[in-house]
This record gives C-alpha cells, structure tokens and sequence, in this order.
C-alpha cells in the first residue's frame, strides 16, 4: 500500500486590512465561458443582496436561457439585450456602430445609477475590437466609475489599456470546441 503523501497548502499570508472597492473585472479570451462566468457572478451579487444590471451589446432579438432566467427576479436583476446579431448577420457596420453607441449610453446610464452594485457589460470587448465603440471614452468612463460599483466586461479581443486599467482579468482558453467536430450551440449550454 502506497502512503499518501499531503500536497495540500498549509500556509497563507493574510492580508491584513480589508480594502471596500469595486472592482473592474474583465473575462477575455478565444474559449468560452466569459459571459458565463459574468451570470454566475450576478448570481453570487443577486445571493448577497445587490441588485444587478446586464447590458448586452451582441445578443438582441435572441431568445437566451441568461434573459428568462434574470426576468424570473425582477426586483434584483435588469437585463437589457441591446444587440442586432453577429456581424456576419447584420452585414452593416454604421448600423453596427448605432447600435454599439445605444447599448454603451445604457450602461454609462447603469454605471452611475446608485440602485445598482454590481454592472455587467457583456460582449463589450467585441464592440471595442471591431470598432464600433471608442475605447478611449469606456476607460474614461471606468475610472470615474462610483468607487464601490463592481463592473464585469466581457468578450475576447480586450483592448491592452482595458487589461492594464482592469483589477482582474481572466482569460478563457479553448482546449477544446464542440464547434470544432461541426456541433452547433446548444440551448441552456451556449446560449
């Protein structure tokens, strides 16, 4: 019988004062599991009491298992899916450009409305990357952001100013795809 050996951890360097801060948290990167991660946020903020808001800049018209899950808590969750589609879709990019400006004036709108502690910009980083929205006035707009306000942004293609500006970043990496063997999104996994 071979002994087990104890690979655990079994020091931690505390720190010492806790610091209150909103945080500005960005998931980025080519896998998935961003605007994913952001959900399961919200439901943490949700479970403590904050009351959440979520701007969509891609998704719209779509019918997401995130939008009827959130509108089942209306008093502490807003959704607001402000997107047209994909580009591949919309096929216009001054139209795509309107519709990026829309969805930001929602959440420069959410970013200083004191009800909400917790904001989520999904699929911005994309808006940034194809540029229909300038990043320049979004790292304007974060560092005059109220300073308990936590704000999640998501979507690969993140500007270096916004990872430099941002307390965390996690990038998602993709090991592996269904999309890969030709296996479409699936309802209540992807969308």
């Amino acid at each position: 019988m071979t002994q087990k050996v104890d690979k655990a951890p079994r020091t931690h360097e505390d720190i010492k004062e806790a610091v209150r801060k909103g945080l500005i948290i960005v998931h980025t990167g080519n896998g998935k599991g961003k605007s994913t991660a952001a959900f399961g946020t919200a439901l943490r903020a949700m479970g403590r009491g904050y009351k959440v808001a979520i701007v969509q800049f891609i998704k719209g018209k779509w019918k997401t298992g995130e939008v009827e899950f959130f509108k089942k808590f209306p008093g502490q969750c807003e959704i607001f899916s402000m997107g047209e589609g994909f580009t591949w879709i919309t096929q216009n990019f001054e139209h795509d450009v309107a519709t990026a400006q829309k969805a930001w004036d929602k959440c420069c709108e959410i970013l200083h409305d004191e009800q909400y502690q917790l904001v989520i910009f999904d699929e911005i980083n994309y808006v940034m990357k194809y540029n229909f929205l300038d990043v320049k006035e979004v790292l304007t707009k974060l560092k005059n952001k109220p300073p308990l306000k936590h704000v999640i942004l998501t979507g690969n293609g993140t500007p270096p100013e916004l990872i430099e500006l941002a307390d965390l970043v996690t990038e998602m990496n993709c090991v592996k795809h269904p999309y890969q063997k030709g296996v479409k999104a699936q309802p209540g996994i992807d969308y």
